[in-house]
C-alpha cells in the first residue's frame, strides 16, 4: 500500500484583535507573507493585515486510505485552532479544503515526464 500525501486549507478571519495583537502580527508579517507560504506538517500561517483580516493555514499531512484524508482535515483544523487559541488570538469563518495528490490531474509537465518514462 502506498502512502496518499494531503494538502490541507485551513482559512478563516481575525476576529477582535486588540491594538497590541494588531501590532504583534504587523510585526511578524514578513515571517507570513502569503510570497512564502507552502504546506508542511506543523502547518503555515499566512495572512496580510494592511489588505484584509483574513488568514489561511496550509498543512501537509499524509495517509495509507482515501478517508484518512477526513482525519487528516481535522488535525489541521484543531492545529489552527490550537495555534490561534494558545495566543488569544480570536477568530471566525474557520473552513477547511482538503486535496489528495495522488489524485490530482498532472500538469503539462508532469505528463510530459511520464510519457517520457514509457518511451
Amino acid at each position: 500500500m502506498s502512502t496518499r500525501t494531503f494538502r490541507i486549507t485551513v482559512r478563516g478571519v481575525f476576529d477582535g484583535l486588540s491594538t497590541d495583537q494588531r501590532a504583534e502580527l504587523v510585526a511578524r508579517a514578513a515571517q507570513h507573507d502569503p510570497l512564502r507560504a507552502a504546506f508542511t506538517p506543523e502547518g503555515h500561517l499566512s495572512y496580510e493585515l494592511a489588505a484584509r483580516a483574513a488568514f489561511t493555514f496550509r498543512f501537509q499531512d499524509s495517509g495509507e486510505e482515501e478517508e484518512d484524508i477526513l482525519e487528516a482535515t481535522e488535525r489541521a483544523e484543531e492545529a489552527a485552532k490550537t495555534w490561534l487559541t494558545e495566543r488569544g488570538y480570536g477568530y471566525k469563518n474557520l473552513r477547511s479544503k482538503a486535496e489528495d495528490l495522488s489524485q490530482a490531474p498532472l500538469g503539462k509537465r508532469q505528463r510530459r515526464a511520464a510519457a517520457q518514462k514509457h518511451i
